[in-house]
């Protein structure tokens, strides 16, 4: 049976739950994920663990194997830009299958204050669980690297 546990800037991970989920989404988001530092930034903005809008960490256990997590981040923006952003989402790759990435976008949309937005590469097989949700393309995102 899988268990739901959110985490926020008012309910923080212990330093050990926070390290094992953050190497638990390098490892799970395999060619679609991001340096392990990265990950690492994202969770830390997520908790507010600086001067940051916050977000929501949550996620999938089964007994004590974290079988899924998704990390959420506080745009401080509204309406013209989503208030959230859903920057990571990965099941672990031995339950995938078993609805357990429904399970967490359910409870992330649930959870979540306000509209929120993803990106997802067009390769990405979970893309078509987000269209399912609702989500929608209307944007094609371009981006300049400095």
């Amino acid at each position: 049976m899988v268990n739901i546990k959110t985490y926020s800037p008012s309910s923080r991970p212990t330093v050990q739950e926070q390290m094992s989920i953050a190497k638990f989404l390098h490892q799970h988001l395999e060619q679609y994920g991001d340096p392990q530092t990265d990950i690492d930034k994202a969770i830390d903005y997520a908790l507010q663990k600086e001067n940051t809008p916050g977000g929501l960490l949550i996620t999938a256990w089964d007994d004590a194997t974290i079988t899924g997590a998704v990390v959420i981040n506080r745009t401080g923006m509204k309406g013209y830009i989503p208030e959230n952003i859903l920057v990571y989402i990965a099941t672990h790759n031995h339950y995938r299958g078993q609805g357990i990435g429904k399970k967490l976008m359910h409870a992330a949309i649930e959870q979540a204050e306000g509209d929120v937005a993803l990106h997802v590469e067009a390769d990405n097989p979970a893309r078509k669980l987000y269209e399912k949700l609702g989500f929608t393309n209307k944007y094609l995102e371009m981006r300049l690297k400095k």
